[in-house]
């Protein structure tokens, strides 16, 4: 099992309209996540596939997505993807 530990900003100013307040001014929290062998090895896939500066970056972007993914859930909006034969099919998401 490997061992990550994450510093993140605690409260966040950021709106849709406004940018994030600069990180010299918020308050960080450190979170140690325990990953499982095959868990780091998708990690390390999408910090390369992303070209993310570190582990954080990823772990961020991805609770942003799912937070967004919920919210559109939350409202009645179902998501689809599209096949190369243009074929649209729901898209199963685990919430």
């Amino acid at each position: 099992m490997n061992t990550i530990t994450l510093a993140s900003g605690a409260a966040s100013t950021e709106t849709r309209d406004r940018p994030q307040a600069s990180a010299q001014t918020q308050k960080k929290n450190r979170v140690q996540l325990d990953f499982a062998p095959r868990a780091m090895e998708r990690l390390n896939t999408l910090k390369a596939k992303t070209e993310a500066a570190s582990y954080a970056e990823v772990v961020k972007n991805a609770l942003r997505l799912y937070e967004a993914l919920i919210e559109e859930t939350e409202d009645g909006k179902q998501f689809f993807v599209r096949d190369k034969a243009g074929t649209l099919a729901p898209l199963r998401l685990f919430l």
